[in-house]
Parts: C-alpha cells; structure tokens; sequence
C-alpha cells in the first residue's frame, strides 16, 4: 500500500504543478503578502500587535475565509471525479491497493494546498528579517500550526463527501450546503436559537465549537486578544472553562482528528463498497 500511496501522491503532484489553478491559488496567497506590505500594513497597530504581527492577523483571517471553500471545492471532486471519468478504474487495475489509492489522493492534495500557504507565511517572515521588521516566530509556529489543522480538517472532509457521493454534482452540492451551515453556525444563527428558545448558553457555546471554523477563528482571536474582548460574553464561559493554552493546544488537536477521522471513513467505505 505504501508504494501504491506514494507513486499516486507524486502522480497527482506533477499534474497539479501543470495545472493553472494550482498556480493561480499559489499567486494568491503569495501575491496577498506582496500587497499587504507594500500598503503598509506592517506599520499600522492593532490592540498593541504591530509590524509584522499585524500582517499575520490579517492572513489568518483572509486564509479562514479563502482556505476551507477552496479545499471543499477542490478537493470533493478527487475520488468521484475519476470514477465519473473511468479514470479509477484504469488506475485500480494497476497494481495499487484501494487504501493506497485513496491516501495517495489525500497526502498529494495535503502538500499541494497547504505548501503555498506556508511558503506565503514564510516568505513574509523571512522578507521581515531581512529588512530588520520584528518577526514573532512564535506567533509563525502557531499560525503554521493552525493552518495545518485547518487544511487536515476539510481536507479529510472533502475526501469522505468524495467518497460517498454518487456524482460530482452531488458532491459540490454537499460541500457548498455544508460551508454554508458552518459559516451561519458561526454567530448568525446559534444567536437566533438561543434568544428563540432561550437556550442554555453554555449548550449554545458548546455547539458553537463543534465547528471547525468557529474553533479556528475562536483561535486566531485568542493570541491577539487574551480576554477575546471581540466575542463578547461568550468568551467568560470559554476562558473560565479552559485556560488560553489549553484552548490554543485544542484549536490544533481537535480539526486534525476530526480531518483524519471523516478521511478514514471515507477510506473504509470506499474499500468496502463497489466504487467503480
């Protein structure tokens, strides 16, 4: 299986580095840090994070908006695309195991996403030392880290809708409804509930960060605001139940084994059904 995996993760690899939207996602995010510093965005101040602290709070809100759509959108159609295109079953009559197929896709779309993020965060850090502009390697291990769990997160996601779903219509359809509810699930609605039914706000909070988005974006708040002033009252309950380490160290652990779950469902499903 190992074998099978690695030589469909490199397969898939070169065909994104041929593949416009691979270097138009990469230009993006690299573009995004080229525009933030020539604006100045470094030298502007928020609740006392300045230079390029600042630039990395304003990525991580642009990546939480940008990142998990396109990895939904991306990724949903890697299984069911080539079953739809009898490009499965071409590929599983070679010598290559369903697992080693399946975590092929999973590992090479890993890499492809998440390497052009990293490398915009990077290459800000470094452009940052070379021009003397204090640079917060903490906050850059942290911020890498939660990337890494927001990537793992829908990615795995992603790859179990793929696996499940019968058509690629089907399967967009699922992604764009299920980003929609985590983005309502944010504050819109869980706000509606709760002064509709007068809801325990602890259950409504609980609820809350079930969702991978509201964790990320619960933790990107976090390292910028201690007290997350920003949230409002919810954050006495969150930082009176669990201190700020113990939820920065969550905010990590918790979509990476929710990623990695949904992606071992979908394996299991897709080694026991006949998919092609």
């Amino acid at each position: 299986m190992k074998k099978g995996m690695i030589n469909i993760a490199i397969l898939e690899l070169r065909q994104s580095l041929r593949s416009f939207w691979f270097w138009g996602y990469s230009i993006l995010f690299g573009g995004f840090v080229a525009i933030m510093f020539a604006f100045g965005i470094t030298e502007s101040q928020i609740i006392g994070f300045v230079g390029l602290g600042r630039l990395m709070v304003t990525f991580m809100q642009v990546s939480m908006v940008i990142l998990p759509i396109y990895i939904l959108i991306s990724t949903v159609r890697a299984v069911v695309g080539d079953r739809e295109t009898n490009v499965m079953e071409y590929m599983l009559s070679l010598p290559i195991s369903f697992s080693g197929y399946y975590w092929g896709k999973f590992w090479s779309r890993l890499i492809e996403i998440f390497i052009p993020v990293f490398l915009a965060l990077l290459g800000a850090a470094l452009w940052g030392s070379f021009t003397n502009i204090g640079v917060p390697w903490d906050l850059f291990i942290f911020y890498s880290l939660l990337l890494i769990a927001m990537v793992v997160c829908f990615l795995g996601i992603a790859m179990y809708i793929s696996a499940m779903a019968h058509s690629q219509n089907l399967a967009i359809s699922a992604v764009f409804i299920l980003w929609l509810l985590l983005v309502a699930f944010l504050d819109l609605i869980l706000m509606g509930v709760m002064l509709k039914t007068r809801m325990d706000p602890q259950i409504v909070i609980f609820i809350g960060m079930v969702n991978p988005l509201q964790v990320f974006r619960t933790a990107t708040l976090a390292l910028f605001d201690p007290k997350l002033t920003v949230m409002g009252p919810a954050s006495f309950y969150i930082l009176d139940t669990v201190s700020r380490s113990i939820f920065i160290v969550f905010a990590i652990l918790y979509p990476i084994l929710l990623g990695f779950g949904f992606a071992s469902l979908g394996n299991r499903y897709f080694k026991r059904n006949d998919i092609v």
